[in-house]
């Protein structure tokens, strides 16, 4: 690419870099992206597969760590996170695996939100500590906190913002400033914004991880994960993690997700707003304790989520009176919002976190997180608004049921 298209590209708006950056078209000369569906690579002289491998000159070698569809992917995330670079993984936990195991070694200490999703709680307790890598907790809001739990071999500062499932904010140019001053890293979890709405990077947060199976592809289809940032730091140790122990996304999954980034904008802001009206709606019921959404004025954080954040987001949470007995009663009485943990799709979900994505989570921290047994989450989807309350209305009549 010549400095004049750099320059040209580089005014490009975010709805245009979904949609136009990180293409390489073959002789065919394609409109839509091309599928390599193979697993190596043929090289034209013995001297070129040797400096390829040797990382004299570039090219694709094999397919675990070099794919044509899954860099055009890579290329394009980055253009939206404004980051230098991408690693694509075969999952959200992937990418979380690629940047601690890539970055950290044994005697290392992390300091995290206790404010995340289960499975993450998990790698972090009960897998990177058997690789003497420890986590210290800390309430995501508190900044005070966090600066107590750093000590001399805290190497990295993690969370994620909005937190799963309570959504609260973390404040990223303090954390990130934080962790600078003692010489750490700040890697985000941006899944639940994406960055059409939210650029940690921007906020001086190093690295920005995402489960490309939620909003990226938006439509529940394929998994895949991501770990964005400068070339530098994906160079020290994430980006040979992936071509050596293989985390990899696959081209069909990278080539799905790249169909999923042409639409991100349009349907965050549709998300988005279904979940205002969703939000204001269950704020006003009689069954219901709390709603957790940043774009509530009940929400502690909700003038920092909009320092941060261009929207608020689409997921939501409530306390439901009644506890475990009630939510149940709740989601079976529901016909059309779907009873899975996943989120970021077109169709509208619901889980029940502490019988399901916190479920291995010990009852005391999740009581210490505020996750109650009467906490229900939704991924607010793209339905019309007045069919998703129509069917929420049947949830609370199923949870009023006594027997």
């Amino acid at each position: 690419m010549s400095s004049d298209e750099t320059d040209w590209s580089a005014q490009l708006r975010p709805e245009t870099l979904a949609i136009r950056s990180g293409i390489h078209r073959t002789q065919e000369q394609e409109h839509s992206e091309a599928i390599f569906p193979t697993s190596s690579f043929v090289f034209g002289s013995a001297e070129e597969a040797a400096e390829r491998f040797a990382g004299r000159a570039p090219g694709n070698i094999y397919a675990r760590f070099t794919n044509p569809t899954v860099r055009t992917f890579e290329e394009r995330l980055a253009a939206l996170e404004g980051a230098e670079a991408c690693v694509a993984t075969a999952s959200g936990m992937a990418a979380c695996m690629t940047a601690f195991m890539g970055l950290l070694k044994a005697g290392d200490h992390i300091v995290a939100s206790r404010s995340i999703f289960g499975t993450t709680l998990q790698l972090l307790s009960t897998i990177l500590s058997r690789f003497g890598v420890e986590t210290t907790y800390v309430p995501l809001a508190d900044l005070d906190a966090w600066k107590a739990a750093i000590r001399p071999e805290t190497r990295l500062l993690f969370l994620e913002t909005p937190s799963n499932p309570l959504t609260e904010i973390g404040d990223l140019k303090a954390l990130a400033d934080l962790a600078h001053a003692h010489d750490a890293w700040l890697v985000v979890d941006n899944c639940f914004c994406t960055p059409a709405l939210q650029q940690p990077l921007k906020f001086g947060a190093d690295l920005v991880l995402h489960s490309a199976t939620k909003y990226l592809d938006g439509q529940g289809r394929t998994l895949g994960g991501a770990v964005c940032g400068s070339n530098a730091l994906l160079n020290n140790g994430p980006r040979n993690f992936v071509r050596t122990a293989g985390p990899s996304l696959s081209p069909f999954n990278a080539w799905v997700q790249l169909k999923g980034l042409e639409t991100l904008a349009l349907r965050m802001e549709k998300h988005c707003q279904n979940a205002q009206q969703i939000a204001e709606w269950l704020a006003a019921r009689p069954e219901v304790e709390r709603v957790y959404f940043p774009g509530l004025n009940s929400h502690p954080q909700q003038a920092l989520a909009a320092q941060q954040q261009s929207r608020p987001g689409a997921i939501l949470s409530f306390d439901l009176k009644g506890g475990q007995d009630a939510a149940w009663r709740f989601v079976n009485g529901l016909r059309l919002l779907s009873l899975t943990a996943n989120l970021g799709d077109t169709k509208t979900t619901i889980t029940h976190p502490a019988s399901t994505t916190h479920s291995r989570v010990s009852p005391e921290v999740r009581a210490a997180a505020g996750l109650g047994d009467g906490l229900l989450r939704i991924s607010v989807g793209l339905e019309h608004v007045d069919d998703l309350q129509d069917d929420l209305h049947r949830g609370f009549a199923a949870a009023t049921i006594t027997t």
